[in-house]
């Protein structure tokens, strides 16, 4: 199966994942700077929210140039995963509206937790069909960045129940840790060249 057709049907849901969470933020009734102040927490939320989406979807592309074979379990992981991003227009909406709130601020960091899940399924069942030799294993081999931004995503979920801002802090940290493309797939690539 061509690992392309995948991409780009992942490519689509993305951009469509974009499109509805800018379609979330309406237009403030006024016309003045000060209208847009109440959208403040709204824009942050985005913002966060598409920066997680380009993170998935950089790392995404990095991913399909490793990989040559794809199996009906890469598909399956692969829509495991975009369902989890799929979540992302109406978690960003919520916090947006609710920005100190327990559960919806909860409910992020939990959408946020098992998309890092689906991710590493993925890469799990790629390397499964791709072998313990391939690019993608060896690229993978040392895979602690992951593991702690799971860890991370867990405890600021939990820690989101006492602590609502403190967890949208350790997001947008765990954003920004990941905000470089992740370099191993590139590495793994040009040394088989």
């Amino acid at each position: 199966m061509n690992a392309k057709r995948l991409e780009a049907f992942s490519d689509g849901v993305l951009a469509i994942i974009i499109t509805i969470m800018i379609l979330e933020i309406r237009a403030p009734e006024g016309g003045a700077f000060e209208d847009l102040y109440p959208l403040l927490h709204k824009f942050i939320a985005y913002i966060l929210s598409f920066v997680y989406v380009g993170i998935y979807w950089n790392n995404h592309h990095h991913l399909w140039q490793a990989v040559e074979r794809v199996n009906g379990k890469i598909l399956w992981a692969n829509l495991h995963l975009l369902f989890w991003l799929s979540l992302f227009p109406f978690s960003t909406a919520w916090i947006g509206e609710h920005h100190t709130a327990a559960v919806p601020v909860a409910a992020y960091g939990f959408i946020l937790f098992m998309a890092s899940i689906a991710w590493y399924i993925l890469a799990v069942m790629v390397i499964e069909v791709e072998g313990k030799q391939s690019k993608i294993a060896q690229a993978f081999q040392k895979d602690w960045k992951t593991k702690l931004s799971m860890l991370g995503y867990a405890s600021a979920t939990v820690l989101a129940l006492y602590l609502p801002t403190v967890s949208a802090i350790v997001y947008a940290i765990l954003a920004a840790v990941w905000f470089i493309p992740d370099k191993r797939i590139e590495r793994a690539l040009a040394q088989e060249q």
